[in-house]
């Protein structure tokens, strides 16, 4: 059993409201959430009143249905979206509702299913969302993702245990790398962190470099180039209202976006990518021009290419993200197999979406001049790890100089 168990969930809870969310007297906070989740959700319901909350929207899904619906419903299910889910996140986008939502779903949940029923749902929930999503990914509302154990995940992650040993086990490692401890401190632990990772995100953007170019022994040897305009964010953002807030819980991260058209090259993964409920392994990207031209993995090859086959923009790059590898998620030598956790071991690229605010103006920025600044259009959003032991990655400025940002999988600076 987790020792301190409910003084650490409690912990987490206000956590993930009070420097997750932060949210402030008089909003709406929605959480997203699943049925196995409920001991969570009901801690984080209550530390949302306890911060001011006018009210708080708790909506449930459970991977049972979600998964016989992927196997069983009828085809056509998956080429339309239903409007009282699109009335939904409408109806949260004009109450600027924040948004707390967690992961914990078995990471084959869809594992089996045909891959053109998950890219048709993609599809049509893509722009029946995009107003909403747009509007987080520009962080006009506060967004937070945490996770929540489940037996298929534990099981998944420690395959040496069974049942309730995997559970305990797979909260013990989340509650370390989210430095709670059960003594009521993580909230001050988390501004320290954020504040250490603010003054590194600083020294990068004070270089401007106008490209990055990555390689290692894996056979990674890309070169990505920087809209003139970038900026280096992480850890925490910031609402137009000047609402601080942490989007993902834990984090390690610090990143920007690409060029759309400015990346060459070959990038290999450094760890398995969880998509859709499958695994893909051993794979590499190839790029010209920004685009994927080519794709090769050793397991889920298929899966893969439909989620690069979502759109156009699929097909580039949308975020660039470094993180040291002497980090404490990597430290703990666990592959949680769930993107939250991997991303925040390893250094990691993201091909889709960018995110507006890593150009100066972004999010005051139509489609168009986000485009014409630099930043990838997509409906998704997909990160997967690069970070190895001997990633070397060297800056070049504007002005010709090279920069050693990372060497031997960390930080130079």
């Amino acid at each position: 059993m987790v020792q301190n168990f409910e003084a650490k969930l409690s912990e987490y809870a206000h956590l993930l409201v009070e420097v997750g969310l932060n949210v402030q007297p008089g909003q709406t906070p929605s959480i997203e959430s699943n049925v196995e989740y409920v001991p969570l959700t009901r801690q984080c319901i209550a530390a949302c009143y306890d911060c001011g909350a006018r009210n708080v929207v708790a909506y449930y899904g459970d991977d049972f249905a979600t998964r016989e619906a992927f196997l069983r419903a009828d085809a056509a299910v998956f080429e339309e979206y239903p409007s009282y889910m699109k009335a939904r996140v409408d109806w949260f986008l004009e109450q600027k509702s924040p948004r707390l939502s967690f992961t914990g779903s078995n990471p084959e949940l869809l594992k089996g299913v045909d891959p053109a029923r998950i890219q048709a749902r993609r599809k049509v929930s893509g722009p029946a969302t995009k107003p909403y999503f747009d509007a987080l990914t520009a962080n006009k509302l506060q967004w937070c993702v945490g996770a929540y154990p489940t037996l298929a995940w534990a099981e998944k992650v420690f395959p040496d245990k069974k049942g309730e040993q995997a559970m305990d086990a797979l909260w013990d490692a989340i509650f370390s790398v989210c430095r709670i401890t059960g003594d009521g401190k993580a909230v001050e632990r988390w501004k320290e962190h954020v504040a250490a990772l603010t003054r590194r995100t600083k020294a990068l953007n004070d270089y401007r470099f106008a490209s990055l170019h990555y390689s290692n022994r894996l056979g990674t040897d890309l070169t990505i180039r920087l809209p003139e305009r970038h900026v280096w964010t992480g850890a925490s953002a910031f609402t137009p209202q000047g609402t601080q807030f942490v989007p993902n819980m834990p984090t390690e991260e610090i990143f920007t976006a690409p060029r759309w058209d400015g990346v060459d090259g070959r990038v290999y993964a450094a760890l398995p990518l969880a998509m859709d409920g499958n695994l893909v392994k051993d794979f590499y990207l190839d790029f010209k021009d920004g685009r994927i031209v080519d794709i090769h993995a050793g397991e889920g090859e298929e899966y893969l290419r439909r989620a690069i086959d979502t759109d156009e923009g699929a097909h580039y790059l949308g975020e660039v993200a470094l993180v040291p590898y002497d980090s404490p998620i990597r430290n703990t030598g666990i592959l949680f197999y769930n993107t939250l956790f991997d991303e925040n071991a390893s250094c990691h690229l993201a091909f889709g979406e960018a995110y507006p605010d890593c150009v100066k103006g972004g999010e005051d920025m139509s489609e168009e001049e986000q485009k014409a600044a630099g930043l990838n259009q997509s409906m998704t959003h997909v990160d997967f790890m690069v970070g190895t032991e001997d990633l070397s990655i060297v800056g070049t400025t504007h002005d010709g100089k090279e920069i050693p940002v990372f060497v031997d999988g960390n930080f130079a600076f």
